[in-house]
């Protein structure tokens, strides 16, 4: 019994100790091997724009919420309408319509976005 499950499953025990392994020793590697003294580059603002190590209540600019928005507007429409396009012919006038909603519902945002200035960058 115990052969026959190591017959089986024995290239998988083996890739997962291998992968455990090579894990185990790049960070290891790299906690040996990294530079410990943080330059003021690396400490500034990144693409966030918030300073690093600060208070997480501290105001923050609005745009960065209305980017979000617009990312997952656009997220959201790419991932729904690739297989709505492919089912299109079995889904019928009902999928046909529920899309338009959708499409619609994502529009309004997309308004919202633009009206905010969200595409205007200074």
């Amino acid at each position: 019994m115990l052969a026959e499950f190591l017959k089986d499953y024995l290239p998988i025990i083996l890739f997962l100790i291998i992968a455990l392994g090579l894990s185990l020793v790049f960070v290891a590697v790299n906690y040996i091997a990294a530079p410990k003294k943080p330059d003021p580059e690396k400490l500034s603002a990144y693409e966030c724009g918030f300073e690093p190590f600060n208070d997480s209540r501290m105001e923050f600019d609005v745009r960065f919420y209305l980017v979000a928005i617009l990312f997952i507007i656009f997220d959201l429409e790419i991932a729904f309408l690739f297989p709505w396009a492919i089912s299109l012919g079995q889904i019928g006038l009902f999928g046909f319509c529920s899309m338009m909603i959708f499409l619609f519902i994502l529009t309004v945002g997309f308004i919202y976005e633009w009206k905010k200035g969200a595409l205007d960058w200074e």
